[in-house]
């Protein structure tokens, strides 16, 4: 298993990682601003059925989905400098919904999960503010996300952000410190430092998953983690 993660989340959560697969360490230089130039979500969207990539991603790290045997797509459009070009691909794909502002959603992604019921809204971080644990229940740290999706049926825990640490802003998302692997959720950090911790484990275990605390500290918002 190929396991992204932005090169700057802590040293001991990437080193438990390693348990899992080959840890890709990832960055780019000069494309996006510098928090979240190590952000997997800024630069590839994750689906079921494959994973769409921005063409201007560092060769680097297509070679590695390459001799990897990842199935992807290249999207249309690059990354840009500013938002919303810097949103275009941190849309969230299940097996049944297509969560995005589709405003800027790159059209391939579109295109490619053309058969998914939509579920629009306005926050175009959207990969950053949740986590879908499965089609029935998710996390989100974006108010307008959790109506959306409570109108769609889909059982919804708001998780807040300010206890979410991202260098160089007040705070980051909780969907951006989390990783989902099959029944497992993996997360950067460790829960008890956030103030809705428990009920965070709660709502997670309650939808039978287990859950894996990277490192003893507060969460992080390294543009989630792809594991592939």
């Amino acid at each position: 298993m190929l396991i992204f993660i932005d090169k700057r989340a802590p040293e001991i959560a990437r080193q438990t990682l390693r348990k899992y697969g080959e840890v890709v360490e990832f960055s780019t230089k000069g494309i996006v601003y510098e928090a979240i130039s190590g952000h997997p979500d800024i630069f590839m969207c994750q689906t079921p059925e494959t994973v769409v990539v921005a063409p201007n991603i560092p060769a680097e790290f297509l070679a590695v989905l390459d001799n990897n045997h990842i199935n992807f797509v290249f999207g249309k459009n690059p990354v840009g400098i500013k938002y919303p070009e810097t949103a275009i691909y941190n849309a969230v794909v299940t097996e049944k919904y297509l969560v995005h502002n589709i405003t800027f959603s790159d059209p391939v992604i579109l295109n490619v999960e053309e058969k998914k019921q939509i579920i629009p809204v306005k926050q175009a971080y959207t990969r950053c503010n949740l986590l879908f644990l499965n089609e029935n229940a998710a996390i989100t740290s974006d108010k307008g996300i959790e109506k959306q999706l409570a109108a769609f049926g889909v059982r919804t825990l708001f998780v807040d952000p300010a206890g979410v640490e991202l260098p160089g802003f007040k705070h980051g998302f909780f969907g951006g410190a989390c990783g989902l692997s099959e029944n497992q959720v993996f997360i950067i950090g460790k829960l008890s430092h956030h103030h809705q911790g428990n009920q965070i484990v709660d709502f997670i275990k309650k939808e039978g998953f287990t859950i894996t605390e990277l490192y003893d500290g507060q969460l992080f918002d390294g543009g989630g983690i792809f594991l592939l």
